[in-house]
């Protein structure tokens, strides 16, 4: 019968499935013939092949490979190394604390028509930001910090290899240098923040993880290593801080892979900071 208004039935049948029926049972082994087992004597090579077996599938599926490969080599008998304690789990509220620290030496950089990112780097107010800022804008640089004033900057210098430049502006301004972090101890997984002034939105705080270290991308004058990340970076984070849980800068945010030519897709890339920090210092000298 046809329900009204609902149209002709339209589809397969459903049927309900047969109930499966149980596997005949397996009668059990017959006892084994001989001596009893001694209960002094161990089994010295079944043990030893299943613990390597298990690590072996651990390290193909966990990434720790050098951790199995090192459990197969030990000797039997040998002790398991312990694993490494984890820290202290970053809270929400912890990241609310971060990203309001960092803000407060974060700016707006503008050249002209161009615009993106720079953050304080010492107590001399020398602000790190991207080269190709500069490069596509007017000679004339301005910055505004985050309690919205707008400052003449001075370009220190630039480093077009590195996609690098250094700015100052006067000291007096209500801006606080950013702690410096070190890249070099970067894992995958970590929490990060990207904060910025993406499409012009200043102030702008972004959230992700280290998706994958020395990352090979082209930035400036060739390749380098990246650190990649998730968290969304669109057109105007250009040199604005990519910053771990504790809210020390680990890299300055340069580029981000589209799909013919559109907006973040969840891949970004960040210069490391031991190499940016390492630049600005030959640039102010």
């Amino acid at each position: 019968m046809q329900s009204p208004g609902l149209g002709p039935r339209r589809g397969p049948d459903f049927r309900i499935p047969e109930t499966p029926q149980p596997p005949p049972a397996v009668p059990p082994p017959p006892p084994p013939v001989g001596p009893p087992p001694n209960p002094l004597v161990k089994p010295a090579s079944r043990v030893p092949r299943l613990l390597v077996a298990g690590l072996l599938v651990v390290g193909v599926s966990a990434g720790a490979g050098a951790v199995a490969g090192r459990y197969a080599d030990s000797p039997a008998g040998a002790t398991t190394p312990s694993a490494p304690r984890p820290g202290p789990p970053v809270t929400a509220g912890d990241l609310v604390s971060v990203a309001d620290q960092v803000r407060h030496g974060v700016v707006s950089v503008q050249a002209g028509r161009a615009s993106g990112t720079g953050f304080l780097i010492d107590d001399r107010f020398h602000i790190l930001t991207n080269h190709h800022i500069l490069e596509a804008g007017s000679p004339n640089v301005s910055v505004t910090g985050p309690d919205g004033r707008r400052l003449p900057a001075d370009v220190v210098g630039v480093d077009p290899e590195h996609d690098l430049a250094v700015l100052r502006v006067e000291p007096g301004s209500a801006l606080r240098a950013l702690a410096i972090g070190s890249s070099s101890r970067v894992r995958v997984g970590e929490q990060v923040l990207a904060v910025g002034s993406p499409l012009g939105l200043s102030g702008t705080v972004t959230s992700g993880i280290v998706s994958a270290v020395d990352r090979p991308v082209r930035i400036g004058g060739g390749r380098q290593s990246a650190l990649q990340t998730d968290a969304s970076i669109n057109p105007g984070n250009s040199g604005g801080p990519l910053v771990n849980a504790r809210g020390e800068v680990i890299g300055v945010n340069t580029a981000i892979a589209t799909y013919e030519g559109g907006g973040s897709i969840g891949i970004g890339f960040a210069i490391p900071i031991d190499r940016a920090a390492a630049v600005a210092q030959e640039i102010i000298r």
